[in-house]
């Protein structure tokens, strides 16, 4: 990853001029929270790097460190904001919600918040979807819940019409919180506002369940996927240990990165193979998966695989190709494939197997976030107020280096951060796993 490349500008609607009410009374734990445009977080923290960029006088690129400022742009007295959660559930996006408007409400003093129903199809007047006033009462006890209460949905909607009603509405800052597709939407809304010379603030949350939005560390979601991945894990191997020559097989989500695949094989050591997108495996021949299952089998009698749905799709016969209404290409099942694939393998050799095969990835989508999620939703939510009140706009709250940073969306949007094959986290599946590199010899 190169780092002296990325632009790290934050655009602004303009001069922050009025006071924070957050900086009230004579509290000196609350006149000394302020955070400023000066105070960075370093992108590349590697010592060597550091240094060469020192001595060759080059400037340490940074990203601005999130949290509230001294002066803020919008009135809160006011301002109307408006929220939207788009694409596929996620752990969290309740507690997102929550935290926008409890810090919105309180912290800053705005009255005027609304919800926007069913992602971006609530801002499109053909769709009839009613809009809901959020206020502490009717968010206090949303983070015990799963899903989101705005509902979501999938899908490009046209961005004119969407600016158009957020012009009616008189939105002053938009918080969207999404994946990939959404945060594209977000940035051409963004666009789009600037064309129209309006003064409306676009904020975004990441949301990928998968963690593999670029720049950002850490998704929230991610925490409590790996959590309860690990139970399927357990249920999984105690069904293979419970059989002569049983194997238990997971499919968790990953569509094009593995890092809940691999994050929750390590926090279960019960895993023997980790199958994910950007490590190829052969199915068949020498070394390939099928005979290191069967001489693990004859090892120990029975084994363990966790797959990622994105592994594997060059097993299936090229057709043609669907998408779904986000535009992501849809998926072969590798893990029925897998499946049947075993049980044909030992069939033709006599050989009685006990396949038990769990998929938990949509019950893992719509469960209440786990208590690091919730810690962690609760300061995505609030950053993102205090970026909008301070009138920043086209940007994203990311957790970078330990620190909660401002992300330009154009650094961020239309990227994928993956398992490297060459690093720390797969070389470490590989050592808990011993199940080497599963292509023909």
């Amino acid at each position: 990853m190169k780092f002296d490349s990325i632009d790290t500008n934050i655009p602004t609607l303009g001069d922050a001029k009025i006071p924070s009410p957050i900086k009230r009374g004579d509290d000196f734990s609350r006149s000394c929270r302020f955070i400023s445009d000066d105070d960075k977080v370093i992108i590349d923290v590697n010592l060597n790097n550091v240094l060469k960029d020192i001595q060759a006088g080059r400037t340490l690129n940074s990203f601005e460190l999130a949290g509230p400022r001294d002066k803020i742009y919008f009135d809160p007295s006011k301002l109307r904001c408006a929220l939207v959660t788009c694409g596929g559930l996620c752990p969290g996006l309740n507690d997102i919600i929550r935290a926008i408007v409890l810090e919105l409400y309180y912290g800053y003093g705005v009255r005027n918040i609304f919800g926007i129903k069913f992602g971006l199809q609530g801002f499109i007047p053909d769709y009839g979807h009613d809009i809901v006033e959020l206020k502490p009462e009717s968010v206090v006890s949303i983070h015990e819940m799963g899903g989101s209460v705005l509902g979501s949905s999938r899908g490009p909607q046209d961005i004119e019409t969407i600016v158009d009603s957020l012009e009616r509405m008189n939105v002053g800052i938009l918080f969207m919180i999404g994946g990939d597709g959404t945060l594209k939407a977000a940035t051409l809304l963004a666009d789009a506002i600037e064309a129209r010379n309006l003064k409306t603030s676009v904020i975004g949350v990441p949301k990928t369940i998968d963690n593999d939005i670029y720049l950002v560390t850490r998704s929230f979601g991610f925490d409590t996927a790996v959590d309860v991945a690990t139970q399927a894990i357990k249920s999984a191997h105690n069904e293979a240990a419970s059989y002569p020559n049983g194997v238990g097989l997971i499919k968790l989500m990953g569509r094009y990165s593995g890092f809940i695949a691999a994050t929750a094989a390590l926090a279960q050591q019960d895993v023997n193979f980790v199958l994910i997108p950007e490590v190829d495996f052969d199915l068949t021949g020498k070394g390939g998966l099928l005979e290191a299952v069967e001489e693990r089998l004859a090892l120990r009698g029975h084994a363990v695989i966790v797959v990622a749905e994105g592994a594997g799709q060059k097993f299936f016969k090229t057709g043609e190709t669907l998408k779904d209404e986000s535009g992501n290409i849809q998926l072969k099942d590798i893990g029925l494939y897998l499946k049947d694939a075993i049980n044909a393998y030992f069939n033709a050799q006599k050989t009685e197997v006990t396949v038990k095969y769990i998929d938990p990835s949509y019950m893992i989508r719509s469960l209440p976030a786990n208590a690091n999620d919730h810690v962690f939703c609760s300061f995505l939510g609030r950053d993102a107020v205090h970026a909008g009140m301070a009138g920043k706009t086209k940007l994203l709250i990311g957790n970078w280096n330990n620190h909660f940073v401002h992300l330009p969306m154009s650094a961020s949007v239309g990227k994928r951060k993956q398992v490297d094959p060459q690093k720390k986290l797969w070389f470490s599946v590989l050592d808990a796993t011993g199940q080497g590199s599963l292509k023909n010899t």
